[in-house]
């Protein structure tokens, strides 16, 4: 595949590409040879809607119209370059709560051309000192309430700039929004614009690199043909922007639409269902588990404004969709996606939905169940998940690519069944199946079944090496308040479940928790889980 000529004067991303041959198949989307994607989502919607539409906003007041945004962002654009010396091409970190700021920032860092390394609020030292020697990087831009971390990772030659302080150098106090339009460096339609570290929870973070076509090509795939938003919507949700979920459905999303985001940090069910109702959101993005979450919470609540709710992040089990679906009548828009693919690329809405699948490929994607031989199995059988579109897998630097990508085909690490109608049904994560006496158990099948049962509010299945059996069904549950953990329960538990699955499938075990461990977007953490049955 040949590269347009790049506008990076400092070729790191480019020269660490995975060799060509590498690559998964792209659909092409006739993007132009040049594109910055930081001008396109600010200066393009201008053009087409005008600047006083409003663009951010936050849970003190604060209101940014399009134009109030572009001026910031070009004033900040201005600082990476005059002041901080950025040039096309550098790495950026950077990092902070969810913030109308720190999305600022990530637009200017687009707009200079550079590439902009996400990290969250809740990344440790040592983490953050992974990500920067992976990605050399030598710029950050860092709110200055999640400085110290920074601070501590003593990452090499990193220069640090912070925002949202009281110091003279403060970024917000330099970058005046009064001056002269930045104009945004005409990189190429494939010239990297971002580095998204996968979650890391094997200890081995990948970086993905993602071009400024791709950050257009989530907007206009599942977007404008599944989520299909308007102008007058207001986005919120509880994934951070250090997050591609977060990135695309709180600040690319709405500002492609010409629409609205509502940045804040998530502070729980009671006080994201406070801020439906005081905002007027209409579009909210967030995890399976928030969605069984706010179900406990939702008596006095005013949901009216709420048109849209997406799930990703994890498999959503039938029995939330459902229980979502009864209080409050909305369809949660199910959905898949991958750091590797950026975003959501099989999902469906309205009344294309089916619970407990998680939908079709979004307009633009192809997928398809394969074999260990890469070949497609029939329909009904169980099969690792392959998919292709506009966007796709390419690591830095990294031998793991020929595993993820093989064929042209991105192969995602999830086990799925597609069934005669074309729609994929969710099965496990490939190294999540439990074979037990010869029996296959997918144990998200059997956490689908112990959550309909009205005790349980969290629920996750892993197999426990057994000298007998291979391995044996364990269940780690979270009870609803009250619900006393005893050997009564279990028998409860055990009995639900034999009624509602096959009796092969149910747990042998049932072990308590107050809560499941999860990474800092949400995702649960099996391994751990699992380490804890061994120990």
């Amino acid at each position: 595949m040949e590269l347009r000529s790049s506008a990076h004067t400092d070729t790191f991303t480019r020269d660490r590409l995975p060799p060509p041959e590498q690559w998964p198949h792209l659909t092409d989307l006739g993007y132009p040879d040049r594109l910055n994607c930081g001008a396109e989502l600010l200066d393009g919607t201008i053009a087409r809607l005008g600047p006083d539409r409003p663009a951010l906003r936050d849970a003190h007041g604060l209101v940014w119209s399009y134009g109030e945004l572009r001026a910031r962002v070009d004033a900040l654009a201005r600082q990476l370059t005059d002041r901080l010396g950025v040039v096309p091409g550098n790495r950026v970190l950077l990092r902070g709560p969810t913030t109308p700021w720190l999305a600022a920032c990530w637009l200017a860092v687009m707009k200079a051309g550079a590439v902009a390394v996400t990290v969250l609020a809740a990344h440790r030292p040592d983490e953050l000192a992974t990500f920067c020697r992976i990605a050399r990087v030598r710029h950050a831009l860092c709110d200055a309430v999640a400085v110290a971390d920074l601070d501590r990772a003593k990452v090499p030659g990193l220069r640090i700039a912070t925002f949202g302080g009281d110091g003279p150098d403060d970024l917000v106090r330099c970058a005046r929004p009064d001056g002269a339009p930045y104009r945004a460096v005409p990189t190429a339609a494939d010239d990297v614009a971002l580095i998204a570290f996968t979650s890391g929870t094997t200890g081995h973070p990948k970086g993905c690199l993602h071009f400024h076509r791709d950050v257009l090509a989530m907007a206009d795939t599942f977007s404008a043909q599944v989520l299909r938003p308007r102008p007058d919507d207001v986005f919120a949700g509880s994934p951070p922007l250090g997050f591609t979920f977060g990135l695309g459905g709180l600040v690319v999303f709405p500002l492609r639409a010409g629409a609205s985001a509502y940045l804040a940090d998530w502070g729980g069910p009671e006080r994201l269902l406070g801020d439906i109702a005081a905002h007027r959101i209409s579009v909210l993005f967030t995890a399976p588990t928030a969605y069984r979450t706010m179900l406990a919470h939702l008596d006095g609540h005013d949901l009216g404004s709420l048109r849209r709710c997406v799930s990703a992040g994890e498999n959503l089990p039938a029995a939330t969709w459902r229980s979502w679906y009864e209080a409050t009548g909305l369809r949660i828009i199910n959905g898949i996606g991958a750091t590797e693919m950026l975003h959501i690329f099989l999902s469906a809405a309205d009344e294309a939905i089916r619970p407990g699948t998680t939908g079709l490929p979004v307009p633009g994607f192809e997928a398809r169940v394969v074999g260990s031989d890469g070949r497609p199995v029939p329909d009904g059988e169980p099969g690792l998940l392959a998919v292709r579109g506009p966007t796709g897998c390419r690591y830095l630097a990294d031998a793991r690519q020929t595993a993820y990508v093989r064929d042209g085909w991105n192969l995602t690490g999830d086990t799925y069944v597609r069934d005669r109608d074309g729609y994929f049904r969710y099965v496990a994560r490939a190294d999540d199946m439990i074979i037990s006496a010869g029996y296959n158990i997918a144990g998200p099948e059997v956490e689908d079944a112990l959550l309909r049962h009205p005790d349980v509010t969290e629920a996750a299945v892993v197999g426990r090496p057994d000298e007998e059996r291979g391995q044996v069904v364990v269940a780690h549950v979270v009870l609803r308040d009250g619900v006393p953990p005893g050997a009564e329960t279990v028998a409860a538990l055990r009995s639900f479940v034999k009624a509602e699955i096959a009796p092969y499938k149910c747990p042998r075990e049932v072990v308590f928790h107050r809560a499941l461990p999860r990474t800092p977007t949400g995702k649960l953490q099996r391994f751990r889980l699992r380490d804890r049955d061994l120990e």
